[in-house]
């Protein structure tokens, strides 16, 4: 621990989480949805937002390339700077679920070890993992900005799936496979798990 943490006390803030939840009426939550590039993370995560907020709930999403404009904008994709990213990512996050917000953050976020460290910033069933299994062949085909093409040519270093490792979710809350599946069908189990887990009504 730093010596400028060390000298921290923590403020306890006058509305709590709990407040705010009922305010909105749901429970609050982060939806982390992890897989490879292509395999529909953003895709799902906005069209879940989509239907949030047209129920009138509180929600968000963070995105890989949009945070890495802003927030993230002084790091790379080396492994160093993909674990700093994911560690932002959490702590954000963390924030939003805080102010009673149903958070869903699309990133690749490749390393078990990196989602567990986010996972125990979370009180109990507010870390969702949900693995976007979708098989490298088909993420190729698909390659919807072009990287996967400047990746097999030695464009891009580091590129997840190609020359950099993508460890799979071990015990993932909720897989959806989108070579196999529909974005509405996909997007019919997310709303079943918020609705199973009593996070939205």
């Amino acid at each position: 621990m730093s010596k400028s943490v060390e000298n921290l006390v923590w403020h306890e803030a006058t509305i709590t989480k709990e407040d705010r939840q009922r305010k909105n009426n749901h429970k609050s939550c982060l939806l982390w949805f992890t897989g490879l590039s292509g395999s529909g993370k953003s895709t799902l995560a906005n069209a879940l937002d989509q239907v949030l907020y047209n129920n009138g709930l509180n929600s968000y999403v963070l995105d890989g390339d949009n945070v890495r404009q802003g927030l993230n904008q002084d790091l790379g994709f080396t492994d160093e700077d993909r674990i700093e990213n994911i560690r932002r990512i959490g702590e954000v996050s963390k924030l939003f679920v805080d102010a009673g917000t149903i958070v869903s953050t699309a990133f690749i976020s490749p390393f078990q070890a990196d989602r567990e460290r986010v996972r125990e910033r979370f009180a109990d069933h507010e870390f969702i993992e949900v693995y976007v299994r979708c098989n490298l062949e088909e993420c190729e085909k698909r390659d919807v900005k072009g990287l996967y093409k400047k990746a097999r040519a030695g464009e891009i270093p580091h590129f997840t799936g190609i020359s950099s490792p993508y460890e799979a979710p071990e015990q993932p809350d909720l897989t959806v496979d989108t070579a196999e599946e529909s974005v509405e069908q996909s997007l019919e189990k997310l709303v079943n798990y918020l609705k199973d887990k009593q996070i939205v009504r």
